[in-house]
């Protein structure tokens, strides 16, 4: 069973930088696992923020693209989503997703983790 923490959450003003983390920890501590970020505001719908690979390739959102970047320490088993330029509506709580790495992962489907942190609020005050 795989955990999963973020933490990095908080208020920041619009135009802003913001960097939350999520570390993994488990019987398979990190290693062939696929990580998402999404976030959820309340009464919405799970969206897809980012995403990387075991072999690091990443996807992003179109809303989130040029301004999010997702990386990874497998060293740490933690993966990071920096966020610069935040808006107002990058408001959410942001959670941290993984699955092990596996032919056919579709990275922006939250159907297609396993595992799932217990999120962070993240507020961009205009």
């Amino acid at each position: 069973q795989v955990q999963l923490v973020e933490s990095g959450g908080g208020l920041v003003h619009a135009g802003g930088p913001r960097r939350l983390s999520c570390s993994a920890s488990g019987p398979t501590p990190f290693g062939p696992h696929n990580m998402g970020w999404f976030r959820q505001a309340p009464g919405k719908q799970r969206d897809f923020v980012a995403a990387i690979g075991w072999s690091s390739n990443t996807y992003y959102s179109d809303s989130v693209k040029g301004r999010f970047t997702i990386s990874r320490d497998n060293a740490k088993n933690t993966v990071y989503l920096q966020m610069n330029s935040l808006k107002p509506e990058d408001t959410d709580v942001y959670y941290c997703a993984a699955v092990k790495a596996a032919v056919g992962w579709t990275p922006r489907v939250p159907g297609d983790y396993d595992y799932w942190g217990q999120g962070t609020q993240v507020t961009v005050s205009s």
